[in-house]
């Protein structure tokens, strides 16, 4: 198992995420509000720069109006 944040699965998650935004119509800045954080936090996720704990997930998905199953199925694990 890779370890590193770069690792193919990670990216993958990143790319849904953004992809999940935009079908959204969602800015980052209006997930950043829903959830509380500042922009830079979803634009952290979304780059790879920074991992989500399952519990952060769970929040993202709600902000972006799907669930992890969604996500999770989507990234193909």
């Amino acid at each position: 198992m890779d370890k590193s944040i770069y690792s193919a699965e990670h990216l993958r998650l990143c790319a849904v995420l953004r992809e999940l935004r935009h079908e959204a119509d969602l800015t980052q800045v209006q997930v950043a509000a829903a959830l509380g954080v500042p922009q830079s936090f979803v634009s952290k996720y979304e780059s790879g720069d920074r991992r989500l704990d399952l519990i952060e997930l769970h929040h993202v998905a709600k902000a972006l109006g799907t669930t992890v199953q969604t996500i999770l199925e989507r990234v193909g694990l």
